[in-house]
């Protein structure tokens, strides 16, 4: 059979190279076998478009290489492919990949079997197998950024924990001094809930953070469903403070409910167990490894398994999308209806600027926007929103404590005074109407 030879291609005035090794034409069983190079642009073609993808396709240009009619993989001797570029920008990690039929319902890229050169002009992809190729630009994240994000990260958790305390004990304290004022204790009651959630998510990441590594595997399953219940608790009271809000502002009339706040403890702390179960039975409970693009273990954790990703996209990333888009407009409903009200003159007093705006914000956490830079962002693998994220949850309790105390304290009985002076004006109205 014939030698293999240097194969040039050109694609938009960008010339890259492929070397085939003699190892695939000596296994030929014919004396001339048909050499196929195909460049695709997959923007235009609309292919190649993995679900969840972070990485970017270099120049959107994907590689195929086929000799004769059989299927080649396993080869001694790897194919060299060149892909040439320019400089690339800083944060960004370059990956030889190849598109794997086998991963999800559609295909995605992999990386098994290739290994990747990279150079400041070109990087050289060498893969034991012929297929579709093409050049990955990841989103790096390195040791030492991952381990500051850890340092922050459990620092972070301990003021939050901190912080969560103190508002609890506030909310019990309020709730025991005006324990007759039943909208305020309900109100309180929710706040109790969802600070109380949040200051089990955090010990969970210390847990988790402290005891994953090197522990036995059901204690790992253990852990990372309990990580994940938290989690999902979390949530559920965010939805919850939510409706709560809609009730209280919009939905004023005939919205009294038989033992409201022990119902809402049966959702918001029963809801998870019943998620947590059913993904406990399909095993998707273990270790999780954190990893670079060129697979160094950056940290191992006890959660979700990589085999079970689609359990993290439906009951974390789904879920916390559908809650965040709901009490988005929840909030944009209340802020609307209390500027009204404020405009009409319903609600008398001194509101200054920095106040009303500290009371926006504190909402506005309370009602979970500070999980929004991570789950609602495509590349979930960038440092500044890695950063972001975790200095936003940290101060998550200290935006809800200062909020708590302008808003009830230390004047609860005008604040207690102005909320029912306003339910009364909407029940009014709306009988009127």
């Amino acid at each position: 059979p014939q030698g293999p030879r240097m194969l040039n291609m050109t694609e938009k005035g960008k010339a890259g190279k492929i070397q085939l090794p003699r190892e695939i034409f000596r296994s030929l069983s014919s004396w001339t076998a048909r050499v196929v190079v195909t460049v695709l642009n997959i923007q235009q073609l609309g292919m190649f478009k993995e679900v969840n993808q972070t990485g970017q396709v270099l120049n959107d240009t994907v590689v195929g290489i086929m000799v004769g009619e059989k299927s080649i993989s396993g080869l001694r001797d790897p194919v060299q492919l060149t892909f040439t570029h320019q400089q690339l920008p800083r944060g960004v990690t370059q990956q030889c990949v190849f598109w794997d039929l086998s991963r999800g319902q559609a295909g995605g890229w992999s990386s098994s079997g290739c290994v990747t050169q990279p150079g400041d002009k070109g990087t050289v992809c060498s893969c034991d197998h012929l297929t579709f190729f093409t050049l990955l630009l990841n989103p790096a994240l390195d040791r030492s950024t991952a381990q500051a994000l850890m340092a922050v990260a459990t620092t972070g958790c301990g003021v939050a924990m901190a912080f969560s305390i103190f508002t609890i004990t506030f909310c019990i304290f309020l709730r025991c001094k005006f324990r007759f004022e039943e909208t305020l204790c309900i109100n309180l009651g929710l706040h109790v809930n969802l600070m109380s959630s949040l200051l089990l998510l955090n010990l969970a990441f210390l847990l988790n953070s402290g005891l994953s590594s090197g522990t036995q595997p059901w204690t790992c399953k253990v852990l990372g469903g309990f990580t994940h219940y938290c989690l999902l608790c979390c949530f559920t009271w965010t939805a919850l403070e939510g409706c709560h809000f809609y009730l209280l502002f919009v939905k004023v009339l005939g919205t009294y409910i038989h033992h409201y706040l022990l119902k809402l403890c049966l959702v918001g702390w029963g809801l998870p167990i019943l998620v947590v179960g059913v993904a406990g039975v399909i095993g998707s409970y273990g270790e999780y490894c954190i990893q670079t693009v060129d697979h160094q273990v950056i940290a191992r954790l006890c959660w979700i398994t990589s085999k079970r990703l689609l359990v993290h996209y439906i009951t974390n990333c789904g879920y916390f999308g559908l809650i965040f888009l709901f009490n988005m407009a929840v909030f944009g409903v209340v802020t609307q209806k209390s500027c009204c009200l404020q405009g009409t003159g319903v609600v008398r007093g001194d509101r200054k600027a920095w106040k009303v705006a500290l009371v926006a914000v504190g909402l506005f956490c309370l009602l979970g926007a500070t999980w929004a830079p991570v789950f609602l962002t495509h590349s979930t693998s960038s440092a500044p929103m890695l950063y972001l994220f975790t200095i936003l949850n940290s101060l998550q309790g200290i935006f809800i404590f200062i909020w708590l105390v302008v808003l009830y304290y230390p004047k609860t009985k005008e604040t207690i005074g102005s909320l029912s002076h306003i339910i009364r004006h909407d029940k009014t109205a709306t009988v009127s109407q």
